[in-house]
């Protein structure tokens, strides 16, 4: 279904930006028409000034939403240390069969793992459990269904970085 050699070499031919640590790479509510795909270093997304996660995964896709719902960004992205993101117009690279099947292929896994999560809270409801613990996982919940990309280092949830793991 998904051949990671053909992605890579479509990665390697887009042009990297790099952004220093502090440095705006999203903000929400604007609108940039392009699909960053991170390279190397770590961003923390947050909505509304709460921070919703850390993202230091290669590979982690950032302003999908915004460009397959025509809609602005969701969250604010700011690197916390130097970051590198191949850059590509979100139109171009979206008529792309491969990168439309990687980008599916990253919101599946959120919603799996967030379907996941909704399971767990579930279960912790009926089982009667500590606030504090429903709490956790509600907030990872969020951060899972808000965050941008497949690395999450936020509430202990974590995804492999197929095909970059």
């Amino acid at each position: 279904m998904h051949d990671p050699a053909a992605w890579q070499q479509r990665l390697a031919a887009l042009p990297v930006e790099r952004y220093a640590a502090g440095e705006i790479v999203f903000a929400e509510g604007t609108r940039t028409g392009r699909l960053l795909i991170l390279r190397s270093g770590a961003v923390a997304v947050a909505k509304g000034g709460t921070e919703l996660a850390q993202v230091t995964e290669p590979g982690a896709v950032f302003g999908e939403l915004s460009a397959l719902l025509d809609q602005p960004h969701g969250a604010d992205v700011h690197a916390l240390e130097a970051s590198d993101f191949y850059v590509a117009e979100a139109a171009h690279l979206l008529s792309d069969p491969a990168a439309l099947v990687y980008v599916t292929m990253v919101l599946a896994r959120r919603l799996d793992v967030a379907n996941q999560g909704l399971f767990e809270l579930k279960s912790q409801l009926e089982a009667g459990e500590p606030a504090s613990l429903v709490e956790a996982t509600v907030g990872r919940i969020e951060g899972l269904l808000n965050a941008i990309g497949i690395g999450y280092v936020r509430a202990g949830a974590g995804m492999s970085g197929y095909p970059f793991a």
